[in-house]
């Protein structure tokens, strides 16, 4: 548990990233470009923290020491010292490019560098940098103190050393890890997930069925705990169609293009929870 870890970017994910990383007994550096980012996560992982404490899950004590693990800062060279750096800023990769040049640069030589890409090939990431072996996905799911799973991917070039110090991390958070050994776009779940949702989209926009009923369809026949247009609403439709046109962009793959409909609402505004409106409302 010596290892420090730097997670880049506080929103949903970043916050989540760090507040289980503090929780399990690591030190974080919390990075990102503005002091009011950096306060909004670090409100969200307190008040997360605390909804554990109150179900009895954590003490006011493990709070306490969860946040004082936590150093925040908008200064991308203060990560330089991270054994593990976890990066989840917005999901493009002109973002993630612009980082990884950076921490190329910044990083100590032996330390992972780690991207919580969805859909964004790791190889793809690993190619700005001059050291793609030490470059792996880390794909945590939201929100992440409760969602147990990890999606480890291996790029073409990741390390066997790499691989396995990113599962340990991973292992010691608590996480459960699949490894996905060939690095396609979308790996395993964002590519089911989003196939699905594209053409549950479908199904609404030609009249078929209703939201609604959709979405019961599928909790009820296949024991999913939410249907796929309320995992939208969720994770945000604008994420969602990023990383379908990710999929699309690599595979040509009609089923991956988003319907119509799905453009026109994120045109519309309608993201989902965040923006109070999607496929339901949230008002």
């Amino acid at each position: 548990m010596a290892e420090k870890i730097a997670v880049i970017g506080a929103g949903l994910m970043g916050s989540g990233i760090a507040q289980v990383t503090a929780a399990s007994g690591y030190d974080v550096v919390l990075r990102d470009i503005s002091d009011e980012s950096l306060a909004r996560g670090l409100k969200a992982i307190e008040g997360s923290l605390r909804k554990f404490a109150e179900k009895g899950k954590l003490t006011d004590e493990d709070v306490d020491a969860a946040l004082g693990r936590i150093t925040t800062t908008t200064d991308l060279h203060a990560v330089d010292q991270a054994d593990i750096i976890v990066e989840a800023a917005f999901e493009k990769f002109e973002v993630k490019e612009e980082i990884f040049k950076e921490l190329d640069k910044i990083a100590k030589p032996d330390a992972v560098l780690a991207t919580n890409t969805s859909a964004i090939p790791i190889t793809t990431i690993a190619a700005v940098t001059e050291r793609p072996e030490s470059v792996v996905g880390t794909h945590f799911f939201s929100p992440v103190p409760l969602m147990k799973l990890v999606e480890l991917v291996r790029g073409y070039k990741t390390s066997d050393e790499t691989l396995a110090r990113a599962k340990e991390y991973s292992e010691n958070i608590g996480k459960t890890v699949v490894v996905v050994n060939r690095d396609v776009a979308g790996f395993v779940t964002t590519r089911l997930i989003t196939v699905l949702c594209m053409e549950a989209v479908r199904l609404v926009e030609s009249g078929v069925i209703s939201a609604e009923d959709l979405d019961v369809a599928c909790k009820l026949a296949f024991g999913h705990p939410m249907g796929p247009l309320t995992t939208g609403d969720m994770t945000g439709l604008d994420i969602m169609m990023n990383a379908s046109n990710n999929i699309y962009n690599d595979t040509q793959n009609e089923a991956w293009a988003p319907p119509e409909l799905l453009r026109r609402m994120i045109a519309a505004g309608e993201l989902g929870r965040k923006s109070g409106k999607g496929f339901y409302d949230y008002s």
